[in-house]
């Protein structure tokens, strides 16, 4: 592995050298991507940018369209055999960019290092917890059997991006370093520049087809302005995450075409529920508090009725984004109509929160991302402005997000703002990750950064994860997020619009999970 990573290496760095120091050729792509990306290691952290970048480089058994129905990936079909056996038919004819063939061995492998990569700031568990083995039944046939009955399997493993078995025992920065970054995908990794730019070169024997690019350079500029101002000059072909401000302008230049979708992405609020005294919550004087006041549903209740998602829908977010009642948009599977945004209702609030013993209110700090969400750092301050009218004097500090990821896992924080993309496109992707009880040997709560806990919710959800039947699954699904909902589990605000900005004479499907895929920007005909 040692000498593969120097190669790789010394590959990376003279295609880096070679794409620098040549004009852009009518087979080149550049886009400037709006959020951070902290590794190319698939299994590393489970994380929207990350996973948009993941899906150029690898496949997974099950690929999902533009608004996250699933499509045959890897796998040509699946069924299920019996209550706890899935057998998926793998895709014959396909190799990996080293040129090794893909097989049984390779679902085996990935399956095995998914769920297990150390330090992972937000982990893969949750889509392998419930298999409880991966078998080869011949090279192109797996079967996956669970622990109990698990009909939202195929939707799971959607999220596992597969890679070479030489490579399942790589450590992170062997796949940073591109030594390991072998998969199947679209693109083979050229070079990769944490914080500057990721540069791919198309795969010619990729099973999905010709791609129209034959180089991609994906360069991150996370500040917003000049993520525009690089479209505009040309200097790039595509952006995303195209600043809400920006887009009326956008809509009248001649240059510039925009694609829209409405995102599964959650903007919610996360409050300390576990520990009997937080960090960074005290009385008006500040003086810490006896006992953490986010464990009364009272308070929390009072926070969300505090809050006026409308108005952070129409102004901050600037009319692109939908106040959120539940966790997941209408339309989507397990998502719950009759769950309305909680209306916007001071008066209510104050009551509440006197009645939970804090008359007077009391002091907090919320912290956030600054360079993660459309208008993150606006809408981490508004709600702050909101929380003070209610009596809460409220302190905000912003972080980069590879910091604030880093540390929100770790429950330096007390109250939180966060999203969360349903990367299986229904409604127990959020529901197992947000607001199941932490429970690592099953996946469970991986990003339940308030650490709720509800024995009702956890008994719904439960048994929704173990019903076959479609529909009464889904009615399970909704009664969890009723109960989490009700309790206050995380505190829901709204869902993103995302938009895309392109070079007039290129099209872009806008997609419900955030994803930029180069593949899919084509030239208009």
């Amino acid at each position: 592995m040692r000498q593969r990573f120097i190669a790789a290496i010394l590959v990376a760095l003279g295609a880096w050298w070679a794409g620098t120091s040549r004009p852009a050729a009518a087979q080149d792509l550049a886009i400037g991507l709006g959020r951070a990306v902290t590794s190319i290691d698939p299994h590393f952290h489970n994380t929207g940018p990350n996973n948009s970048v993941a899906a150029h480089i690898y496949d997974r058994l099950i690929h999902h369209d533009a608004r996250q129905r699933p499509v045959p990936g890897l796998a040509v079909s699946w069924s299920a055999l019996d209550e706890l056996t899935w057998e998926f038919r793998l895709r014959p004819g396909v190799r990996f960019h080293d040129g090794s063939a893909f097989g049984a061995d390779d679902v085996v492998a990935t399956f095995a290092r998914a769920p297990n990569v150390p330090n992972s700031p937000s982990s893969f568990a949750l889509y392998t917890r419930a298999i409880a083995a991966v078998e080869k039944v011949d090279d192109l046939t797996v079967r996956l059997r669970t622990r109990e009955p698990h009909p939202l399997l195929p939707n799971d493993v959607s999220a596992i991006n597969i890679v070479a078995r030489g490579a399942a025992r790589a450590t992170t920065a062997e796949f940073d370093s591109g030594a390991a970054a072998i998969g199947t995908g679209p693109y083979r990794v050229a070079a990769w520049r944490k914080d500057e730019q990721l540069v791919l070169e198309r795969n010619a024997q990729w099973w999905g087809g010709a791609t129209p690019w034959a180089r991609v350079a994906q360069r991150i500029i996370v500040n917003d302005a000049a993520r525009v101002a690089a479209l505009l000059a040309g200097d790039v072909q595509a952006i995303e995450v195209v600043p809400t401000a920006d887009v009326r302008k956008l809509e009248g230049d001649p240059r510039v075409a925009l694609a829209r979708e409405v995102s599964n992405r959650l903007l919610f609020l996360n409050l300390d529920q576990a520990r009997d005294v937080t960090p960074f919550v005290a009385d008006r004087d500040g003086r810490p508090l006896a006992r953490n006041p986010f464990k009364d549903v009272r308070v929390r209740r009072a926070i969300s009725k505090a809050i006026n998602r409308a108005a952070i829908a129409d102004r901050l977010q600037e009319g692109l984004a939908i106040p959120a009642g539940g966790v997941i948009p209408d339309g989507f599977y397990g998502s719950d109509p009759t769950l309305a945004p909680e209306p916007f209702d001071l008066d209510g609030a104050r009551r509440l929160l006197a009645e939970a013993g804090h008359p007077d209110g009391f002091s907090l700090t919320l912290h956030g991302p600054n360079d993660r969400y459309p208008n993150d750092e606006k809408v981490t301050p508004g709600i702050a402005q909101m929380l003070a009218r209610l009596g809460l004097a409220t302190k905000v500090e912003l972080l980069p997000w590879s910091v604030y990821a880093a540390r929100a896992s770790r429950q330096e924080f007390s109250a939180t703002f966060f999203g969360w993309g349903a990367a299986t496109g229904e409604a127990s992707s959020p529901l197992r990750s947000l607001m199941a009880t932490v429970d690592a040997a099953r996946g469970l709560g991986a990003s339940n950064r308030g650490r709720y806990s509800n024995p009702a919710f956890d008994a719904a959800l439960t048994a929704a994860l173990r019903t076959i039947d479609d529909g009464r699954r889904e009615l399970l699904l909704r009664e969890a997020t009723r109960i989490g909902i009700a309790d206050v589990g995380i505190v829901p605000l709204y869902y993103q619009v995302n938009v895309w900005a392109l070079r007039r004479g290129l099209d872009y499907e806008g997609r419900a999970d955030d994803q930029t895929h180069a593949w899919l920007i084509r030239p208009q005909r």
